[in-house]
């Protein structure tokens, strides 16, 4: 005995199967447009690698605008209030030979700096008046403040160059001379800065 085919139709089925259809292409076709990826910004590493590690060696804070070979930088050479314990009458900045960059003195300036962090970018919060004097060989950068720095807040030296066209770590050394009767230099930290 044969049994005859009974269809069922339940109401409102052909409907449910028709957007669930739209919903799936619809979203088939989103899946292919994507957000643009946000490109890694030029901040310190997390991790900083030394060949040769010694408890002479203090490392200090920066930040700079763009890691890139030959792309236009700000650097942001921070010295916060822990770095120092006394005022600075003049500060050296000595320079690696392979950071063949040109530093011109008029792309220098000392700034009062505001930090950032999540939600704010650094900044000066006030211009410090300074003479800056580079070296021929643009290993040192001597700046005399008109006033000596002050050992509360953060201050920065900004330099506005273009980044050398050499991959590779820079350590960049801070030396601070004291106010006194006998103004003696000493070592302040590094500043270690990598260019992709």
């Amino acid at each position: 005995m044969v049994r005859p085919f009974v269809r069922f139709s339940i109401p409102g089925t052909l409907a449910l199967g028709g957007l669930t259809a739209g919903l799936i292409s619809s979203s088939m076709l989103l899946e292919g447009i994507q957000p643009p990826k946000a490109q890694a910004q030029g901040t310190p590493s997390l991790l900083e690698f030394r060949w040769e590690n010694s408890k002479d060696y203090k490392k200090l804070y920066y930040w700079q605008s763009s890691t890139r070979r030959r792309d236009r930088a700000n650097y942001f050479l921070m010295l916060k209030p822990k770095d120092r314990k006394t005022a600075i009458l003049k500060l050296t900045i000595t320079v690696p030979d392979y950071f063949n960059a040109k530093i011109p003195p008029e792309r220098l300036s000392l700034c009062l700096v505001h930090l950032g962090g999540m939600l704010s970018r650094t900044r000066c919060k006030e211009q410090i008046p300074a003479v800056f004097e580079v070296s021929e060989d643009q290993t040192n950068i001597d700046v005399f403040p008109e006033t000596p720095i002050p050992t509360g807040g953060t201050y920065a030296v900004v330099m506005k160059i273009f980044n050398p066209n050499k991959r590779g770590m820079f350590q960049f050394n801070a030396l601070a001379q004291a106010p006194g009767d006998v103004p003696m230099g000493g070592y302040l930290g590094s500043w270690l800065i990598d260019i992709n």
